[in-house]
């Protein structure tokens, strides 16, 4: 109870200190060096060819909530199928840059995505966000149409809350992408993650109030298990 109390007090800590501010929203960080992830492509390059690629498995890709996902303990039945191919701190264009190095290769029947949530924080727009997410799809499709891609919406972030509404329309872009193009599922975490106030849960996240706790990846488990079946 005191651990669950002072998560929640961290939490509502991060919330205060992160409060609405429309200089915040208005401020583009440059642009990063889109050769920053370069080593560690080369990691997972070097890492499939150490191994033989299991091609029609599952690939989880994205930033720093899929690199922290224990997919051998939230999917055993999937030991040896899924893998993990996250790079934290990652944002959409990212994902679309790599996608014919990391993600075809290994011709996927389901692969799972999260990014995006980097990039809103950075400033980027979520129309931005939103044409980066019909760049994957559309390079992903090209070589693989019938792989199935998962998008999980981003999620709502306690230390970011003040992008929240800047989310929420990427969300609405990348879910009315997936609804009229054929092998696209779109997750909406957010009612599972919320509370009755509107606002994240705590005990869902860390101390950082940006990353997920066992219960978080629960309710993703929950939420992203169904998709990972043929047939559904």
């Amino acid at each position: 109870m005191t651990l669950f109390l002072t998560r929640r007090r961290l939490v509502a800590c991060a919330l205060c200190l992160f409060v609405p501010s429309v200089a915040a929203r208005a401020q583009t960080r440059p642009a990063p060096d889109p050769n920053r992830w370069e080593p560690n492509i080369q990691k997972f390059e070097e890492a499939d060819r150490q191994s033989p690629l299991v091609k029609g498995g599952i690939v989880f890709y994205g930033a720093s909530s899929i690199v922290r996902w224990n997919l051998d303990e939230s999917f055993p039945d999937l030991k040896g199928v899924a893998v993990n191919r996250g790079f934290g701190g990652s944002e959409m264009a990212d994902a679309a840059r790599y996608a014919d190095r990391v993600v075809i290769p290994r011709a996927p029947r389901v692969m799972v995505l999260y990014p995006g949530e980097n990039d809103i924080a950075r400033g980027v727009t979520a129309e931005t966000v939103g044409s980066g997410f019909q760049k994957f799809y559309d390079t992903v499709h090209a070589a693989l149409p019938g792989t199935r891609i998962v998008a999980i919406g981003l999620k709502p972030t306690p230390v970011r809350w003040q992008f929240i509404d800047e989310m929420r329309k990427a969300n609405t872009l990348i879910r009315g992408y997936c609804t009229s193009h054929p092998n696209c599922v779109y997750i909406d975490v957010h009612p599972d993650m919320t509370g009755a106030d509107g606002k994240p849960k705590p005990e869902l996240f860390v101390a950082d109030g940006e990353h997920m706790t066992p219960a978080g990846y629960a309710i993703w488990n929950r939420l992203v298990r169904p998709y990972l079946k043929t047939g559904n």
